[in-house]
Protein backbone atom coordinates (compact mmCIF):
# COMPACT_ATOMS: atom_id res chain seq x y z
CA UNK A 1 0.00 0.00 0.00
CA UNK A 2 2.81 2.44 0.90
CA UNK A 3 4.57 1.70 -2.41
CA UNK A 4 1.33 2.31 -4.30
CA UNK A 5 0.85 5.65 -2.54
CA UNK A 6 4.44 6.65 -3.34
CA UNK A 7 3.96 5.63 -6.98
CA UNK A 8 0.80 7.66 -7.48
CA UNK A 9 2.27 10.61 -5.60
CA UNK A 10 5.27 10.58 -7.96
CA UNK A 11 2.95 10.19 -10.95
CA UNK A 12 0.72 13.14 -9.99
CA UNK A 13 3.64 15.45 -9.21
CA UNK A 14 5.40 14.44 -12.45
CA UNK A 15 2.31 15.14 -14.56
CA UNK A 16 1.79 18.49 -12.80
CA UNK A 17 5.43 19.43 -13.42
CA UNK A 18 5.06 18.58 -17.09
CA UNK A 19 2.04 20.86 -17.41
CA UNK A 20 4.10 23.64 -15.84
CA UNK A 21 6.98 23.02 -18.25
CA UNK A 22 4.65 23.19 -21.25
CA UNK A 23 2.95 26.34 -20.01
CA UNK A 24 6.31 28.04 -19.54
CA UNK A 25 7.58 26.62 -22.85
CA UNK A 26 10.88 25.80 -21.16
CA UNK A 27 11.60 22.25 -22.33
CA UNK A 28 10.39 19.36 -24.43
CA UNK A 29 10.25 17.34 -21.21
CA UNK A 30 12.02 14.21 -22.53
CA UNK A 31 13.81 13.47 -19.23
CA UNK A 32 13.10 16.04 -16.52
CA UNK A 33 9.71 14.62 -15.58
CA UNK A 34 11.21 11.14 -15.32
CA UNK A 35 14.05 12.44 -13.17
CA UNK A 36 11.47 14.01 -10.86
CA UNK A 37 9.41 10.80 -10.64
CA UNK A 38 12.51 8.76 -9.80
CA UNK A 39 13.63 11.31 -7.23
CA UNK A 40 10.28 11.08 -5.43
CA UNK A 41 10.04 7.29 -5.78
CA UNK A 42 13.23 5.54 -6.97
CA UNK A 43 11.29 2.32 -7.69
CA UNK A 44 8.80 4.15 -9.93
CA UNK A 45 9.49 1.90 -12.94
CA UNK A 46 8.77 -1.28 -10.94
CA UNK A 47 5.09 -0.26 -10.79
CA UNK A 48 4.77 0.46 -14.52
CA UNK A 49 4.65 -3.11 -15.85
CA UNK A 50 1.09 -3.54 -14.55
CA UNK A 51 -0.06 -1.07 -17.21
CA UNK A 52 1.13 -3.36 -20.04
CA UNK A 53 -1.34 -6.15 -20.80
CA UNK A 54 0.68 -7.98 -23.47
CA UNK A 55 4.45 -7.64 -23.99
CA UNK A 56 7.33 -5.41 -22.93
CA UNK A 57 9.89 -5.10 -25.73
CA UNK A 58 13.35 -3.64 -25.17
CA UNK A 59 15.84 -2.60 -27.86
CA UNK A 60 19.54 -1.94 -27.35
CA UNK A 61 22.79 -1.79 -29.31
CA UNK A 62 25.28 0.83 -30.43
CA UNK A 63 23.50 2.04 -33.56
CA UNK A 64 19.91 1.79 -34.77
CA UNK A 65 18.07 1.66 -31.43
CA UNK A 66 15.83 4.64 -32.15
CA UNK A 67 14.96 3.63 -35.71
CA UNK A 68 14.41 -0.05 -34.85
CA UNK A 69 12.20 0.75 -31.86
CA UNK A 70 10.36 3.40 -33.87
CA UNK A 71 9.65 0.91 -36.66
CA UNK A 72 8.56 -1.81 -34.22
CA UNK A 73 6.22 0.56 -32.38
CA UNK A 74 4.78 1.94 -35.63
CA UNK A 75 4.12 -1.56 -36.99
CA UNK A 76 2.21 -2.42 -33.81
CA UNK A 77 0.26 0.85 -33.84
CA UNK A 78 -0.65 0.40 -37.51
CA UNK A 79 -2.05 -2.99 -36.51
CA UNK A 80 -4.27 -1.18 -33.97
CA UNK A 81 -2.28 -2.01 -30.86
CA UNK A 82 -1.95 0.51 -28.02
CA UNK A 83 1.75 1.15 -27.54
CA UNK A 84 3.79 3.12 -25.03
CA UNK A 85 7.15 4.05 -26.58
CA UNK A 86 10.03 6.42 -25.80
CA UNK A 87 9.71 7.92 -29.26
CA UNK A 88 12.30 10.67 -28.89
CA UNK A 89 15.09 8.30 -27.95
CA UNK A 90 15.58 9.36 -24.31
CA UNK A 91 16.89 5.94 -23.31
CA UNK A 92 18.38 6.21 -19.83
CA UNK A 93 16.25 5.47 -16.77
CA UNK A 94 15.03 9.05 -16.49
CA UNK A 95 13.90 9.12 -20.12
CA UNK A 96 12.13 5.76 -19.79
CA UNK A 97 10.46 6.86 -16.55
CA UNK A 98 9.49 10.06 -18.34
CA UNK A 99 7.46 8.32 -21.06
CA UNK A 100 5.64 6.13 -18.53
CA UNK A 101 4.89 9.10 -16.25
CA UNK A 102 3.39 11.09 -19.12
CA UNK A 103 1.30 8.25 -20.56
CA UNK A 104 0.09 6.21 -17.59
CA UNK A 105 -3.46 6.80 -16.41
CA UNK A 106 -5.17 4.83 -13.59
CA UNK A 107 -7.54 2.77 -15.75
CA UNK A 108 -5.60 2.81 -19.03
CA UNK A 109 -3.78 -0.33 -20.20
CA UNK A 110 -1.40 -0.60 -23.15
CA UNK A 111 -0.95 -3.70 -25.32
CA UNK A 112 2.81 -3.24 -25.69
CA UNK A 113 5.66 -1.20 -24.30
CA UNK A 114 8.46 -0.67 -26.83
CA UNK A 115 11.42 0.70 -24.92
CA UNK A 116 14.75 1.76 -26.37
CA UNK A 117 17.48 1.40 -23.74
CA UNK A 118 21.03 2.67 -23.50
CA UNK A 119 23.38 -0.33 -23.36
CA UNK A 120 24.84 0.64 -19.99
CA UNK A 121 21.39 1.22 -18.43
CA UNK A 122 19.71 -1.97 -19.66
CA UNK A 123 20.76 -4.01 -16.64
CA UNK A 124 19.44 -1.26 -14.34
CA UNK A 125 16.15 -1.18 -16.23
CA UNK A 126 15.78 -4.93 -15.72
CA UNK A 127 16.15 -4.40 -11.97
CA UNK A 128 12.71 -2.79 -12.10
CA UNK A 129 11.03 -4.19 -15.18
CA UNK A 130 11.12 -7.72 -16.61
CA UNK A 131 11.00 -7.62 -20.40
CA UNK A 132 9.50 -10.22 -22.71
CA UNK A 133 11.76 -9.40 -25.67
CA UNK A 134 15.20 -7.94 -26.20
CA UNK A 135 16.29 -6.89 -29.70
CA UNK A 136 20.04 -6.28 -30.03
CA UNK A 137 21.04 -4.40 -33.19
CA UNK A 138 24.87 -4.32 -33.21
CA UNK A 139 27.93 -3.50 -31.11
CA UNK A 140 30.39 -0.96 -32.48
CA UNK A 141 33.14 1.06 -30.84
CA UNK A 142 31.40 4.13 -29.36
CA UNK A 143 32.19 6.78 -26.72
CA UNK A 144 35.31 5.10 -25.35
CA UNK A 145 35.47 7.60 -22.48
CA UNK A 146 32.04 6.45 -21.30
CA UNK A 147 31.67 2.82 -22.29
CA UNK A 148 35.26 1.63 -22.58
CA UNK A 149 36.06 -1.08 -25.11
CA UNK A 150 33.45 -3.31 -26.74
CA UNK A 151 33.97 -6.12 -24.24
CA UNK A 152 32.73 -3.75 -21.54
CA UNK A 153 29.58 -2.87 -23.49
CA UNK A 154 28.93 -6.51 -24.29
CA UNK A 155 29.32 -7.25 -20.58
CA UNK A 156 26.62 -4.69 -19.71
CA UNK A 157 24.17 -6.39 -22.07
CA UNK A 158 25.12 -9.91 -20.98
CA UNK A 159 24.55 -8.96 -17.34
CA UNK A 160 21.08 -7.68 -18.25
CA UNK A 161 20.26 -10.89 -20.15
CA UNK A 162 21.42 -13.02 -17.23
CA UNK A 163 18.97 -11.19 -14.94
CA UNK A 164 16.01 -12.10 -17.12
CA UNK A 165 15.82 -15.91 -17.62
CA UNK A 166 12.52 -15.81 -19.55
CA UNK A 167 13.72 -13.21 -22.04
CA UNK A 168 13.17 -13.89 -25.76
CA UNK A 169 16.18 -12.63 -27.73
CA UNK A 170 16.05 -11.25 -31.29
CA UNK A 171 19.65 -11.00 -32.43
CA UNK A 172 21.63 -9.78 -35.43
CA UNK A 173 23.33 -12.96 -36.64
CA UNK A 174 25.80 -10.98 -38.77
CA UNK A 175 27.43 -9.38 -35.71
CA UNK A 176 29.55 -11.98 -33.87
CA UNK A 177 29.37 -10.12 -30.56
CA UNK A 178 25.57 -9.88 -30.75
CA UNK A 179 25.04 -13.44 -31.98
CA UNK A 180 27.04 -14.77 -29.05
CA UNK A 181 24.35 -13.52 -26.64
CA UNK A 182 22.14 -16.33 -27.92
CA UNK A 183 24.35 -19.13 -26.62
CA UNK A 184 22.17 -21.51 -24.60
CA UNK A 185 19.27 -19.03 -24.73
CA UNK A 186 15.90 -18.75 -26.46
CA UNK A 187 17.06 -16.72 -29.46
CA UNK A 188 15.77 -15.83 -32.91
CA UNK A 189 18.35 -14.66 -35.48
CA UNK A 190 18.05 -12.29 -38.43
CA UNK A 191 20.68 -11.38 -41.01
CA UNK A 192 21.52 -10.78 -44.65
CA UNK A 193 22.61 -13.49 -47.05
CA UNK A 194 23.31 -11.16 -49.97
CA UNK A 195 23.62 -7.38 -50.31
CA UNK A 196 23.48 -5.59 -53.65
CA UNK A 197 24.12 -1.86 -54.06
CA UNK A 198 22.10 -0.41 -56.93
CA UNK A 199 24.34 2.67 -57.16
CA UNK A 200 28.11 2.94 -56.98
CA UNK A 201 29.79 3.52 -53.63
CA UNK A 202 33.47 4.03 -53.11
CA UNK A 203 35.01 1.38 -50.91
CA UNK A 204 35.12 2.68 -47.35
CA UNK A 205 38.51 3.43 -45.84
CA UNK A 206 37.15 3.28 -42.29
CA UNK A 207 39.11 0.92 -40.03
CA UNK A 208 37.58 -2.53 -39.57
CA UNK A 209 37.60 -4.09 -36.14
CA UNK A 210 39.45 -7.39 -35.80
CA UNK A 211 37.51 -9.81 -33.62
CA UNK A 212 38.65 -13.03 -32.10
CA UNK A 213 36.58 -16.15 -31.81
CA UNK A 214 35.80 -17.22 -28.21
CA UNK A 215 38.64 -19.73 -28.73
CA UNK A 216 41.07 -16.82 -29.12
CA UNK A 217 41.81 -17.04 -32.86
CA UNK A 218 40.90 -14.20 -35.28
CA UNK A 219 37.58 -14.68 -37.04
CA UNK A 220 37.59 -15.26 -40.79
CA UNK A 221 34.90 -14.10 -43.24
CA UNK A 222 33.36 -15.52 -46.38
CA UNK A 223 31.41 -12.25 -46.72
CA UNK A 224 32.06 -9.02 -44.83
CA UNK A 225 29.45 -6.28 -45.20
CA UNK A 226 30.78 -3.49 -42.97
CA UNK A 227 32.72 -3.31 -39.71
CA UNK A 228 32.54 -6.81 -38.17
CA UNK A 229 29.18 -7.63 -39.73
CA UNK A 230 29.07 -10.46 -42.24
CA UNK A 231 29.44 -14.23 -42.56
CA UNK A 232 32.18 -15.17 -40.09
CA UNK A 233 33.66 -18.48 -39.03
CA UNK A 234 36.57 -20.06 -37.20
CA UNK A 235 38.38 -23.35 -37.72
CA UNK A 236 37.33 -24.35 -34.18
CA UNK A 237 33.71 -24.57 -35.39
CA UNK A 238 32.37 -21.21 -34.17
CA UNK A 239 30.42 -19.54 -36.98
CA UNK A 240 27.54 -17.27 -37.83
CA UNK A 241 24.31 -18.98 -36.74
CA UNK A 242 21.69 -19.98 -39.26
CA UNK A 243 19.13 -17.22 -39.60
CA UNK A 244 15.48 -17.74 -38.74
CA UNK A 245 14.83 -14.66 -40.88
CA UNK A 246 17.36 -14.70 -43.73
CA UNK A 247 17.21 -11.79 -46.14
CA UNK A 248 18.57 -10.45 -49.41
CA UNK A 249 18.59 -6.70 -49.90
CA UNK A 250 18.96 -4.27 -52.79
CA UNK A 251 20.12 -0.82 -51.64
CA UNK A 252 18.93 2.10 -53.79
CA UNK A 253 19.67 5.82 -53.28
CA UNK A 254 16.75 6.47 -50.92
CA UNK A 255 15.07 3.12 -50.30
CA UNK A 256 15.75 -0.60 -50.08
CA UNK A 257 14.01 -3.77 -51.25
CA UNK A 258 14.30 -6.57 -48.68
CA UNK A 259 13.34 -10.18 -49.40
CA UNK A 260 12.91 -12.08 -46.14
CA UNK A 261 12.81 -15.87 -46.06
CA UNK A 262 11.17 -17.51 -43.04
CA UNK A 263 10.04 -21.15 -42.86
CA UNK A 264 10.81 -21.50 -46.59
CA UNK A 265 8.41 -18.68 -47.51
CA UNK A 266 9.78 -15.45 -49.01
CA UNK A 267 8.24 -12.04 -48.29
CA UNK A 268 9.24 -8.84 -50.10
CA UNK A 269 9.25 -5.43 -48.41
CA UNK A 270 10.03 -1.93 -49.62
CA UNK A 271 11.67 0.22 -46.95
CA UNK A 272 11.79 3.97 -47.54
CA UNK A 273 14.99 4.55 -45.55
CA UNK A 274 18.51 5.16 -46.83
CA UNK A 275 21.49 2.86 -46.44
CA UNK A 276 22.37 -0.67 -45.43
CA UNK A 277 22.35 0.27 -41.74
CA UNK A 278 18.66 1.14 -41.99
CA UNK A 279 17.98 -2.09 -43.88
CA UNK A 280 19.36 -3.90 -40.81
CA UNK A 281 17.07 -1.83 -38.56
CA UNK A 282 14.06 -2.65 -40.73
CA UNK A 283 14.92 -6.36 -40.79
CA UNK A 284 15.08 -6.41 -36.98
CA UNK A 285 11.65 -4.77 -36.74
CA UNK A 286 10.19 -7.10 -39.39
CA UNK A 287 11.53 -10.11 -37.48
CA UNK A 288 9.91 -8.87 -34.27
CA UNK A 289 6.62 -8.25 -36.08
CA UNK A 290 6.48 -11.75 -37.56
CA UNK A 291 7.37 -13.24 -34.18
CA UNK A 292 4.33 -11.45 -32.73
CA UNK A 293 1.88 -12.70 -35.31
CA UNK A 294 1.66 -9.78 -37.72
CA UNK A 295 1.40 -10.48 -41.44
CA UNK A 296 3.16 -9.13 -44.52
CA UNK A 297 0.39 -6.68 -45.44
CA UNK A 298 0.27 -5.17 -41.95
CA UNK A 299 4.05 -4.78 -41.85
CA UNK A 300 4.28 -3.22 -45.33
CA UNK A 301 1.46 -0.79 -44.53
CA UNK A 302 3.46 0.40 -41.53
CA UNK A 303 6.71 0.65 -43.52
CA UNK A 304 4.89 2.75 -46.13
CA UNK A 305 3.70 5.26 -43.52
CA UNK A 306 6.74 5.36 -41.21
CA UNK A 307 8.34 8.78 -40.82
CA UNK A 308 11.95 9.07 -39.71
CA UNK A 309 12.34 10.84 -36.40
CA UNK A 310 14.80 13.03 -34.60
CA UNK A 311 17.83 13.03 -36.85
CA UNK A 312 17.66 9.45 -38.10
CA UNK A 313 17.47 10.20 -41.83
CA UNK A 314 14.91 12.82 -40.78
CA UNK A 315 13.62 14.97 -43.63
CA UNK A 316 12.71 18.63 -43.16
CA UNK A 317 12.15 21.71 -45.25
CA UNK A 318 14.36 24.67 -44.29
CA UNK A 319 13.78 28.00 -46.03
CA UNK A 320 12.38 26.17 -49.02
CA UNK A 321 15.24 23.65 -49.15
CA UNK A 322 14.82 19.92 -48.78
CA UNK A 323 17.08 18.88 -45.90
CA UNK A 324 18.05 15.52 -44.45
CA UNK A 325 19.43 15.21 -40.92
CA UNK A 326 21.51 12.16 -40.01
CA UNK A 327 23.04 11.65 -36.58
CA UNK A 328 26.73 10.64 -36.52
CA UNK A 329 28.43 9.50 -33.33
CA UNK A 330 31.00 6.75 -33.94
CA UNK A 331 33.31 5.54 -36.73
CA UNK A 332 31.19 2.71 -38.10
CA UNK A 333 27.88 4.57 -38.00
CA UNK A 334 29.36 7.77 -39.41
CA UNK A 335 31.13 5.93 -42.23
CA UNK A 336 27.91 4.20 -43.28
CA UNK A 337 26.01 7.51 -43.20
CA UNK A 338 28.74 9.21 -45.24
CA UNK A 339 28.21 6.66 -48.01
CA UNK A 340 24.67 7.99 -48.47
CA UNK A 341 25.43 11.75 -48.53
CA UNK A 342 24.27 13.69 -51.59
CA UNK A 343 27.54 15.25 -52.78
CA UNK A 344 25.58 17.91 -54.69
CA UNK A 345 24.01 19.23 -51.48
CA UNK A 346 25.24 21.92 -49.11
CA UNK A 347 26.65 20.04 -46.14
CA UNK A 348 26.68 21.06 -42.47
CA UNK A 349 28.67 18.94 -39.99
CA UNK A 350 27.97 19.97 -36.39
CA UNK A 351 30.17 18.29 -33.76
CA UNK A 352 29.95 18.79 -29.99
CA UNK A 353 31.89 17.03 -27.25
CA UNK A 354 29.45 17.33 -24.39
CA UNK A 355 28.98 14.38 -22.01
CA UNK A 356 26.14 12.88 -24.05
CA UNK A 357 28.31 13.02 -27.20
CA UNK A 358 31.38 11.55 -25.54
CA UNK A 359 34.33 13.78 -24.71
CA UNK A 360 36.69 11.78 -26.90
CA UNK A 361 36.43 12.95 -30.52
CA UNK A 362 39.19 10.72 -31.89
CA UNK A 363 36.39 8.88 -33.71
CA UNK A 364 36.39 11.66 -36.30
CA UNK A 365 39.77 10.40 -37.54
CA UNK A 366 38.52 6.81 -37.80
CA UNK A 367 35.42 7.86 -39.76
CA UNK A 368 35.55 7.83 -43.55
CA UNK A 369 35.16 11.56 -44.29
CA UNK A 370 37.16 10.87 -47.45
CA UNK A 371 33.74 9.98 -48.90
CA UNK A 372 33.14 13.76 -49.09
CA UNK A 373 36.21 14.64 -51.15
CA UNK A 374 34.09 15.06 -54.29
CA UNK A 375 31.52 17.31 -52.62
CA UNK A 376 30.42 19.94 -55.12
CA UNK A 377 29.32 22.73 -52.79
CA UNK A 378 30.02 24.16 -49.35
CA UNK A 379 30.91 22.07 -46.33
CA UNK A 380 30.22 24.10 -43.19
CA UNK A 381 31.67 22.83 -39.91
CA UNK A 382 29.95 23.90 -36.72
CA UNK A 383 29.48 23.17 -33.03
CA UNK A 384 31.99 23.18 -30.18
CA UNK A 385 34.50 21.20 -32.26
CA UNK A 386 33.99 23.05 -35.54
CA UNK A 387 37.72 23.70 -35.96
CA UNK A 388 38.64 20.07 -35.28
CA UNK A 389 36.10 18.96 -37.86
CA UNK A 390 37.49 21.42 -40.42
CA UNK A 391 40.99 20.04 -39.80
CA UNK A 392 39.72 16.48 -40.32
CA UNK A 393 38.13 17.51 -43.64
CA UNK A 394 41.37 19.13 -44.78
CA UNK A 395 43.21 15.84 -44.22
CA UNK A 396 40.39 14.01 -46.01
CA UNK A 397 41.40 15.87 -49.17
CA UNK A 398 38.65 18.49 -49.29
CA UNK A 399 39.91 21.83 -50.66
CA UNK A 400 40.10 24.47 -47.93
CA UNK A 401 38.17 26.93 -50.11
CA UNK A 402 35.13 24.65 -49.77
CA UNK A 403 35.33 24.47 -45.96
CA UNK A 404 33.69 27.17 -43.84
CA UNK A 405 33.92 27.24 -40.04
CA UNK A 406 30.87 28.64 -38.24
CA UNK A 407 30.63 27.59 -34.56
CA UNK A 408 26.99 28.69 -34.23
CA UNK A 409 24.86 25.78 -35.40
CA UNK A 410 21.89 28.03 -36.16
CA UNK A 411 24.03 30.38 -38.28
CA UNK A 412 25.69 27.44 -40.05
CA UNK A 413 22.33 26.03 -41.16
CA UNK A 414 21.10 29.49 -42.15
CA UNK A 415 24.25 29.86 -44.25
CA UNK A 416 23.57 26.56 -45.99
CA UNK A 417 19.98 27.67 -46.61
CA UNK A 418 21.00 31.07 -48.00
CA UNK A 419 21.39 29.53 -51.46
CA UNK A 420 19.10 28.87 -54.45
CA UNK A 421 15.93 27.10 -53.35
CA UNK A 422 16.49 24.02 -55.53
CA UNK A 423 19.68 23.12 -53.65
CA UNK A 424 19.45 20.39 -51.01
CA UNK A 425 20.99 20.45 -47.54
CA UNK A 426 22.61 17.58 -45.64
CA UNK A 427 23.07 18.06 -41.88
CA UNK A 428 25.32 15.65 -39.95
CA UNK A 429 25.19 16.44 -36.22
CA UNK A 430 26.50 14.73 -33.11
CA UNK A 431 23.87 14.02 -30.45
CA UNK A 432 23.76 17.30 -28.51
CA UNK A 433 24.12 19.25 -31.75
CA UNK A 434 21.01 17.39 -32.93
CA UNK A 435 19.21 18.44 -29.73
CA UNK A 436 20.20 22.04 -30.47
CA UNK A 437 18.87 21.81 -34.02
CA UNK A 438 15.59 20.37 -32.78
CA UNK A 439 15.24 23.12 -30.16
CA UNK A 440 15.88 25.86 -32.72
CA UNK A 441 13.04 24.49 -34.89
CA UNK A 442 14.89 25.36 -38.07
CA UNK A 443 12.25 24.40 -40.57
CA UNK A 444 9.41 25.95 -42.58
Amino acid sequence: MIKTIKFYTALIIAKTAYLGIKLLNKSSGTSFVGMLALKIYPEFLSNCSRYIRNKIVTITGTNGKTTTSGLAAHILETAHQDVIHNLKGANMLSGIANVFALNIRPFKRFDYAVIESDEAYLTKLYDYMAADYLIVTNLFRDQLDRYGELATTAGFIQNAIDKNPNLNLILNADDPLVANFGTNRNAVYYGFENIEYMQSYEKSNAPTEVFNCPCGKPLQYSKQFFAQQGHYYCECGFKRPQCDYAADVKIFDDYSIIEVCHNDITFEFKVGLVGLYNAYNALAAITFAFENGLNQAEIQKALDTYKSIFGRAEKRTINGHQAIIQLIKNPTGASEVLKTVDLNSNIVIAINDNYADGRDISWLWDSDFEQLKNAQKLIITSGIRANDMATRLKYAGIPQKKIIVEPSIKKAIQMAADTPVNEHITILPSYTALLKINKEKLHD
